[in-house]
C-alpha cells in the first residue's frame, strides 16, 4: 500500500436526503462563484441526483467549468440510455448552460480502451488538475469503480467489475445479464490528486460501510478509507447513514 500522510477526515450529518443534496451543492456552489473555470469530478449513481437537481435549481453558471465524470461503463455505446453519458445528459448536460467540449467522460466504446485510459488523464492534466471530485460509496466501499484491492496509486483503467457492484447496478437494466463486467474508472491515485473530495452517503444501506469509512483503519479492502489520505476530504451523511457511527 503506498500512502502519504493521514488526515482527519470532515464529516457533516445532515438530517436527510434533502439536506444532504442541498449541502453538496452548496459547496460546490462556492467553488464556481470563486472560480467560475473550476474543474469538477463528478459521480453517476442515484446518491447523486438530488444533488444535480439542487445544482441545476440554484441556477448557477457553468459556462466556463470543466468536468471529468469518475468512470464509465466498457461496452455501452454513449445513446445507451444506461450508459453514464446518458445520464450526465439528463442531470446535467442538458439542463445547465455547460459547454459541451468542456464535458468530459471516457468512452466506453473506444476502439483502443487503454489508450482511451491514458488520453483521459492527459486530458485532466491540461486541464490543471481536479478542483473538486464528488464521490458516492458502494456496499463493498468502492469509489468511482475502484473495487476493493485496487491499489492507492491506480490512475484511470479498465477494471473488472465486482458481482456485488454489478447486482446493486441490475436495478437501472432489464436484468443483470444487461450489466457490463468491465467499466474504465478515473484510479485512486488520480482522485487523491484533486484538490478537495467530498463523499456522499444516504440511507441506512450505507450506514456498515460508512462507519468502516469514518472509523476503521485505511484498507485497499476498502477502497474509501483512502480519504484518509487526502489533507481536504469531507464525509456529508444522512443521520441514516451516520446511524452507526459512535460519535
Amino acid at each position: 500500500m503506498k500512502a502519504g500522510s493521514r488526515y482527519p477526515l470532515q464529516v457533516e450529518v445532515l438530517p436527510d436526503y434533502a439536506a444532504l443534496s442541498e449541502r453538496a451543492a452548496a459547496i460546490v456552489i462556492e467553488l464556481l462563484e470563486e472560480k467560475p473555470d473550476a474543474v469538477l469530478g463528478l459521480p453517476t449513481g442515484g446518491t447523486p441526483v438530488g444533488f444535480y437537481d439542487a445544482l441545476v435549481a440554484s441556477g448557477v453558471s457553468l459556462a466556463r467549468a470543466r468536468t471529468f465524470n469518475l468512470d464509465e461503463y466498457l461496452g455501452l455505446p454513449r445513446t445507451h440510455p444506461e450508459s453514464y453519458y446518458s445520464f450526465m445528459k439528463r442531470m446535467l448536460y442538458d439542463r445547465t448552460d455547460l459547454r459541451p467540449e468542456n464535458c468530459h467522460i471516457p468512452d466506453g466504446n473506444a476502439p483502443d480502451p487503454e489508450a482511451e485510459c491514458r488520453r483521459y488523464e492527459e486530458a485532466i492534466r491540461a486541464a490543471g488538475g481536479l478542483d473538486i471530485v464528488l464521490l458516492g460509496v458502494g456496499h463493498n466501499g468502492h469509489i468511482g469503480f475502484n473495487e476493493p484491492g485496487s491499489p492507492w496509486d491506480g490512475r484511470t483503467r479498465v477494471v473488472e467489475l465486482a458481482e456485488r457492484t454489478r447486482e446493486a447496478n441490475a436495478r437501472f437494466f432489464s436484468s443483470i445479464d444487461e450489466v457490463p463486467r468491465r467499466a474504465i474508472t478515473m484510479g485512486i491515485g488520480t482522485i487523491l490528486e484533486a484538490r478537495r473530495l467530498l463523499l456522499l452517503a444516504s440511507g441506512s444501506g450505507k450506514a456498515l460501510i460508512v462507519q468502516r469509512l469514518v472509523e476503521g483503519e485505511p484498507t485497499e479492502e476498502v477502497p474509501a478509507t483512502a480519504l484518509h489520505f487526502h489533507p481536504d476530504a469531507t464525509v456529508l451523511l444522512d443521520t441514516e447513514a451516520a446511524s452507526l457511527l459512535k460519535r
